[in-house]
């Protein structure tokens, strides 16, 4: 089908620094700041990326490699809670030690140079008990988040004790710390207070104080010496400031709060719909609704699904491929600003007074969230995926982030449910850009686009994309007009992603989309490619393909993968490619790989890029250099043994941990709940939902010198009825059927093998 789309006489964006509040120096006089459209790094366009961890939901022996594994996958700032009731759960015992250990997390990101959003509350919600508010505060003499002087008193507290945690790391003293966040969804969202939970059921106040409120902390966090480049807020609900804070959005498909107090479907939503969010005369949507014109401030996020954590009523399985179709979608929709929640899941800390820290309508323990680094570090297809767009965004920040988002006609006219119409939209600037195509939509499924073709109609020529296909749930970015080393790509049906630069030349990246069947490059009318002409068609059998563009004095190499290759990938700083399988982590002490096999091919560009390492070179078979790494294989088992119903205990090896940097237990089981306890303390639960539940043992080393695990699954029952005919107070359950099965479990060694 073809479609026409107009770029002609386009009105390019105003785009400005918003103000002294949203700006930054360090002692070096290197700046940071902010125009109605992007954030800026010594005033050049600066493509943000932020990924949520919470710092105290892991063990902190995890945090340095899971902080490189951000780092490598283009994640250049980390969000991270700081939970009140994490740190001072005892009315005036403050707890920053061991995984609270605030400071020690700052140093870690300072020391990989990933900047840091502090979201310092007091409320701040992600799932924890009370929204993070310590229950003591539950019968105090006055209302909680109100500005009344017996909240403000404990709030400024709090605050002083952040304060000092974090002295010397804020960004005007050379620290990674760029901002803070005010509270959480303030008028917008609450939380149950815990302690009542089940029988009164009570809520945190939700807030009725409106803007009022967050500048009230604002000043208070200033006044305590938290002093950022700019303060953040959560833009929905209405109580933002923005003449005084960023506004930060979201986007969430998959809702397991619709079922908090019901069962049912999940409807589709409007997430993966391309809109124009940095538009004055756009109109409202559901999960929209500024109280600022919105090209008066950069359209940016902080709660993009990165995942998303099952609830007792919804229980579903993630699809990994939502992840990056959402960037797609937020990135042509006007944002220059990516924020995931989360991006890396976590487990809650032990509460020191014997309940558990997370909300009740989640697991106890586990804060996994489906993110695309798991709790124990694992790396989900979604990680893999987001690569791609992150190196993307950092490679052509400054050809895309002043470009403005242009709709089709027919843009607001389609629904979730249209699964036939083609989804896309461009951003540019009237003369070059880029076209997305996205081929997701949650909660239904899509069919592989076929024969598809776009007309671009500019003021002097028109651009036409031919023979566009896109298999299901995949989406692409597609580039036109764009200057590469001085040669202008006039369009391609593959997508950049990175560019290569060494003192002997420059190698343009891209990635061939899965089901483009005629996957080609059109340059300049001059330029002569390896085929001899401007022109160049990809084989769509190749896994890669490797030629060069002359023009005149200039030339250029280029390199195109395909997907499978693509998720491999990773950047070494603009320098060099690795493929690979699991998690590269590169620091000061050289190249590490993280993997789940005993045996890794690894290829790399250049070719040579490993010779001399411990890497056995192979013949290679294209332009890319192969190599064989390997360490010693270790074959695991666990001992089960049923002890009761639906109760097992496992043993794990005494030696599980020797040459291995980790041990993940799948459990394959049916059931309601798994709960896994060491000596009667709950490590760690899981709500049932069909995937293998999984438990990373270097955590519980020391524990499980002595100890099995008991696993105890609360068995799915049918018929359910409570017998109360009785005389006395007796009550008994009774049900027709019961379902509590532990079908497997597996150890599966992670090892980690040091390449050079």
């Amino acid at each position: 089908m073809n479609h026409r789309i107009t770029i002609a006489n386009l009105n390019k964006k105003k785009i400005y620094l918003i103000g002294e509040d949203f700006q930054g120096k360090d002692p070096d006089g290197k700046t940071i700041g902010l125009t109605n459209y992007y954030m800026t790094k010594d005033n050049d366009p600066f493509f943000g990326i932020s990924g949520e961890f919470h710092f105290s939901r892991m063990d902190e022996m995890r945090w340095e490699d899971e902080i490189i594994k951000m780092k490598m996958c283009g994640i250049n700032m980390i969000a991270t809670y700081i939970f009140w009731i994490h740190h001072e759960e005892i009315e005036g015992e403050f707890d920053f030690t061991g995984c609270r250990n605030l400071r020690k997390f700052i140093q870690l990101c300072a020391k990989h140079n990933m900047y840091v959003i502090i979201r310092i509350g007091p409320f701040d919600h992600g799932e924890v008990r009370n929204g993070g508010l310590p229950d003591w505060l539950y019968g105090k003499p006055f209302e909680v988040r109100d500005t009344n002087e017996g909240f403000m008193y404990y709030a400024r507290r709090l605050y002083h004790h952040i304060a000092d945690e974090i002295k010397g790391f804020l960004y005007q003293d050379g620290g990674p710390i760029i901002a803070a966040q005010i509270d959480n969804e303030y008028m917008h969202s609450s939380s149950p207070w815990e302690q009542t939970t089940g029988i009164s059921n009570e809520w945190v106040n939700g807030g009725t104080e409106g803007e009022t409120y967050i500048l009230r902390l604002k000043e208070e966090a200033e006044k305590c010496g938290i002093s950022t480049p700019f303060y953040t807020c959560t833009a929905w609900g209405g109580a933002i400031a923005p003449d005084s804070t960023l506004p930060l959005w979201g986007g969430y498909a998959y809702r397991p709060w619709l079922f908090y107090d019901k069962k049912g479907a999940h409807p589709a939503t409007e997430e993966y719909l391309y809109q124009d969010f940095h538009n004055n005369d756009r109109k409202e949507s559901d999960d929209f609704k500024p109280t600022y014109l919105p090209e008066e401030r950069p359209y940016a996020c902080c709660e993009m699904g990165g995942g998303m954590m099952c609830s007792y009523n919804y229980r579903f399985i993630l699809p990994y491929k939502s992840v990056d179709a959402m960037a797609n979608i937020k990135i042509a929709s006007g944002c220059n600003f990516l924020g995931y929640y989360m991006f890396q899941g976590g487990t809650n800390p032990k509460g020191k007074k014997g309940v558990f820290l997370n909300e009740s309508q989640v697991c106890k323990k586990s804060y996994d969230f489906q993110a695309a680094l798991g709790e124990f570090g694992q790396v989900r297809e979604s990680y893999q995926r987001l690569k791609t767009i992150h190196y993307f965004c950092r490679a052509f920040s400054q050809d895309l982030c002043g470009l403005k988002t242009v709709l089709p006609e027919n843009a607001s006219e389609i629904v979730p449910k249209d699964l036939d119409t083609l989804r896309y939209a461009l951003r540019t600037d009237g003369t070059k850009g880029f076209l997305f195509i996205n081929n997701f939509q949650d909660h239904e499924v899509t069919c592989p686009k076929e024969n598809e073709s776009i007309e671009i109609i500019g003021t002097k020529h028109t651009i036409k994309f031919e023979e566009i296909g896109l298999e299901m749930d995949e989406n692409c970015i597609l580039p036109f007009g764009l200057d590469l080393g001085g040669i202008t790509l006039e369009w391609a049906t593959v997508q950049p992603v990175t560019v290569l630069s060494t003192d002997k030349k420059r190698t343009y990246v891209f990635l061939r989309p899965e089901g483009m069947k005629k996957p080609q490059f059109c340059f300049e009318e001059k330029a002569i490619t390896s085929q001899g002409n401007q022109f160049y068609s990809c084989d769509p059998q190749k896994q890669v393909e490797s030629f060069n563009v002359v023009i005149r004095s200039k030339a250029i190499e280029i390199l195109c993968v395909d997907r499978k290759l693509s998720d491999q990938m990773f950047d070494l700083e603009g320098k060099a490619l690795i493929f690979a399988e699991g998690a590269l982590l590169v620091d000061e002490l050289g190249i590490r790989l993280e993997t789940q096999k005993a045996e890794n091919i690894l290829r790399t560009y250049p070719a040579d890029l490993l010779e001399g390492s411990q890497a056995k070179r192979l013949e290679d078979t294209s332009v890319l250099g192969s190599y064989l790494v390997v360490t010693e294989p270790k074959v695991l088992s666990a001992s089960v043994k049923q002890i009761g119903s639906t109760r097992f205990t496992v043993s794990i090896p005494k030696d599980y941990m020797e040459g291995l940097k980790d041990v993940i237990l799948k459990v394959n089981y049916e059931g309601d709940i798994g709960q896994a306890f060491i000596n009667g303390e709950m490590i760690h639960d899981n709500f049932y939902n069909g995937t293998s539940w999984e438990l990373g043992l270097k955590s519980f080393e020391a524990c499980l010198k002595e100890n099995p695990i008991t696993i105890y699954i609360t068995p799915l029952k049918e018929g359910v009825n409570v017998n109360v005919d009785s005389p006395m107070a007796a009550r008994m359950e009774h049900a027709d059927a019961y379902l509590g099965k532990l079908n497997k479990t597996e150890l599966q060694p992670v090892y980690e093998i040091r390449i050079k």
